[in-house]
């Protein structure tokens, strides 16, 4: 490919630029190397397609060379820079650029760096850094931009001795700048070098023919599409590409120019719709930052009528502190002032000396019988003293557990509506999802919003679909089959909204769903099986018919299978359906037969037979092992005594444990007729737990059978409609 080939694939935003419909010096962000930060410089492109300069990989290189040396520099110090860091010596850089450079013991071993663009770890190879391309379109880019924004500074002489001068010319065959002088000296006049193509001042080298990394000496010629890079014939043929699909490099010049220039048109047609949009998040931006203000200002207000009514509450509670205090101290007072009474040299005692002293007796009567109910009184006080009041504050003791735990769920949301949340065992998916969920405060929700978004399979999300429910369950239609989806609900009461439930993630079947009911006509034998009036669940009676036939027992007894199907047949196509086997049921098979094998089935007589006579007798019968290699007209596997038995095959282990699982709530079988394919499924999980094939020649109908006391029942949420009911019935 030539320069002028080259420079023309990127031609059309060469004319938009030229016709100035998009002005060069906008395009600056995108010429900015994500290494150095500065305009690239022999850009390279890497195995993720982000461009770096060839200088940055080297010193990347090199310093993750370094530090995987020296890892504990590198752990001492968690916050040094990962991706720029000082140039490393020149002759690390010398040995690095040298033919043949391979990683060992005296060279940098490292080829595994993340990308500065998209930081994912990328990987070079043995090759290294001569493995990748030069992204020659985005010099010539970054060249014309020096040029239009006159950014380029004065291009110096690659050969002379300091101080170099300014050069004059740059030759394209030796990839160098020179001046008047040194040109003359290195291409002197008469020699081969004096032919060499030579332009003006220029860094931007580039070859006539972009060249293989690989093959150095063929040119790219092709372009693989499954590497998404450019490569030549000798890698198609024997290269690492030999298996990879690839194109001529004309047809992936043209795919990529119309997408790309289609691409444009739509962001240059769009420009008003941008820039309105632009307008519209300016205005978006100054409310959030108005908002936010506005929010600040209702929580301080929140939080300072708290702080106030703190306030007013610890007045009052030191107020009633302060005067329980000084009630206590002033009866303590008192008491204290009569005791000190009954001191020699206080008044009471001191009284009761001078009364004493009256001799006359009348007179002394008249007097001393009352203060001797004083001092009786006193001496009574001494044998049983008692403080006047409590020095202990325990009915004072401020109780704040209850409001610190409030303070502590103090939350934005003050709406006093709860989350609803998603009942897990109730909620179920088919081809229509029945989503269930309970609110704790249900009575004061006024309506709910069901939300619900597929998953795709690199876990991408898409937008949430928005569902108005008055009541407390929806069914969603027309899901699409074998894909995750994620559900979640809210409440609403008016205006005010509640935060969202917790999401359920939950899988559709694998196909859609085949709608059946059992089949009353078809070989059913009401004698042995009770089937109820929708013909949704049937039930075995078991025990009755073996108890007549005691007499006839010696040493042991085998009852037969009782089989009932379907009432629909399956003749093409993908169909899947769901079933419950009762916890109490002693054996079941469960799966789909050929109408060829029904019949051979329903004919044979119901004796007690063996089970190894049966040809679906089973797992340990090995009826089934003998031709699993071959595809059978049919395909059951046995549920009972609440496992899961998986059939033996060649390939499985003979160990018991590794075929018996626990058995699933709800079991699901997926029919491919078109590949002659049958599935097993555990629903609560959408988990495969046995596949193999069968023959689909004739029509398919859905099977089961039962022994002994068990039961069937069809998964209401897909036999989407039961037959009607006779009215006479």
């Amino acid at each position: 490919m030539s320069e002028s080939g080259d420079i023309s694939e990127f031609g059309y935003i060469m004319e938009l630029i030229a016709r100035g419909k998009v002005t060069i010096k906008n395009i600056e962000r995108e010429l900015i190397c994500p290494a150095c930060k500065e305009l690239f410089t022999h850009p390279l492109i890497l195995p993720c397609q982000h461009s770096i300069c060839h200088k940055c990989v080297k010193e990347l290189l090199l310093t993750l060379d370094d530090s995987c040396n020296d890892m504990g520099s590198d752990n001492s110090n968690p916050s040094s820079p990962r991706l720029w860091v000082p140039s490393p010596s020149m002759d690390k850089i010398d040995r690095i650029n040298r033919p043949g450079w391979k990683r060992n013991s005296l060279t940098p071993r490292t080829t595994t760096f993340p990308c500065p663009g998209c930081e994912h770890d990328v990987d070079l190879g043995e090759r290294g850094i001569n493995g990748l391309f030069r992204n020659f379109t985005l010099e010539t880019i970054v060249e014309r931009y020096r040029q239009a924004a006159r950014a380029a500074t004065a291009i110096m002489c690659d050969l002379c001795k300091p101080p170099p001068q300014e050069s004059t010319k740059s030759c394209m065959d030796c990839s160098a700048s020179y001046c008047n002088e040194c040109f003359k000296i290195y291409h002197p006049w008469g020699t081969i070098k004096a032919q060499h193509e030579y332009v003006g001042p220029t860094t931007n080298f580039r070859p006539k023919i972009l060249m293989c990394p690989e093959h150095e000496t063929e040119r790219i010629n092709m372009y693989c599409e499954l590497c998404r890079r450019p490569v030549c014939h000798l890698c198609k043929l024997g290269g690492n590409h030999s298996n990879h699909r690839v194109t001529t490099m004309s047809s992936a010049y043209k795919t990529l120019k119309e997408k790309l220039s289609k691409d444009i048109d739509y962001l240059i047609g769009k420009e008003s719709q941008v820039k309105s949009q632009i307008s519209e998040l300016n205005l978006l931006m100054k409310e959030t930052e108005c908002n936010g203000e506005r929010a600040k200002e209702d929580a301080i207000t929140h939080f300072e009528k708290l702080f106030d009514i703190l306030e007013e509450r610890k007045s009052s509670v030191l107020k009633a502190i302060d005067a329980s205090k000084k009630l206590r101290l002033d009866k303590f007072q008192t008491q204290m002032e009569e005791y000190q009474g009954l001191l020699e040299n206080n008044g009471l005692v001191g009284y009761a000396q001078e009364v004493l002293k009256e001799t006359d007796q009348s007179c002394f009567v008249q007097t001393a019988k009352q203060l001797h109910l004083r001092i009786q009184k006193a001496t009574e006080s001494l044998k049983s003293f008692r403080p006047a009041a409590q020095t202990s504050f325990e009915d004072y003791v401020v109780n704040t557990s209850k409001q610190t735990e409030l303070l502590g769920e103090l939350s934005f949301f003050s709406s006093g509506i709860d989350v609803p949340e998603i009942n897990e065992e109730e909620s179920k998916v088919y081809n229509n999802a029945l989503i269930s969920w309970h609110h704790p405060e249900k009575d004061k929700a006024d309506s709910y919003v069901l939300e619900y978004r597929k998953i795709n399979r690199d876990e991408e999300m898409l937008s949430w679909n928005e569902i108005e429910v008055c009541g407390t369950n929806k069914v969603i239609s027309e899901l699409e089959s074998n894909c995750n989806y994620a559900f979640r609900v809210r409440a609403y009461k008016g205006s005010i909204c509640s935060p969202c439930s917790r999401e359920l993630i939950l899988h559709t079947p694998p196909a859609p769903v085949f709608n059946f009911l059992f089949d009353e006509k078809c070989g059913y034998n009401n004698e042995h099986l009770l089937l109820n009036l929708k013909r949704d669940r049937v039930e075995s009676r078991a025990g009755f018919n073996l108890l007549l036939a005691a007499e006839r027992i010696q040493v042991g007894c085998y009852t037969s299978l009782d089989y009932i199907i379907g009432d629909v047949g399956i003749t093409k196509g993908k169909h899947f359906w769901a079933f419950r086997v009762e916890p109490y049921s002693y054996l079941v098979k469960a799966g789909v037969a050929s109408s060829d094998k029904l019949q051979e089935w329903l004919r044979s007589p119901r004796d007690a037979v063996s089970p190894r006579y049966e040809q679906d007798s089973g797992h340990d019968s090995g009826s089934e092992d003998a031709c699993f290699d071959s595809s059978q007209r049919f395909t059951l596997v046995t549920i009972g005594m609440k496992k899961f038995f998986i059939p033996k095959s060649p390939t499985s282990s003979n160990e018991p444990e590794n075929r018996v699982l626990p058995m699933p709530t709800s079991i699901g079988i997926f029919l491919d007729y078109d590949k002659g394919k049958v599935g097993f499924y555990d629903m609560d999980h959408m988990k495969c737990l046995y596949e193999r094939q069968v023959d689909c020649s004739h029509t398919m109908y859905p099977a089961f059978a039962l022994m002994g006391s068990g039961g069937i029942q069809l998964e209401e949420s897909i036999t989407a409609k039961y037959l009607e009911y006779q009215e006479d019935l």
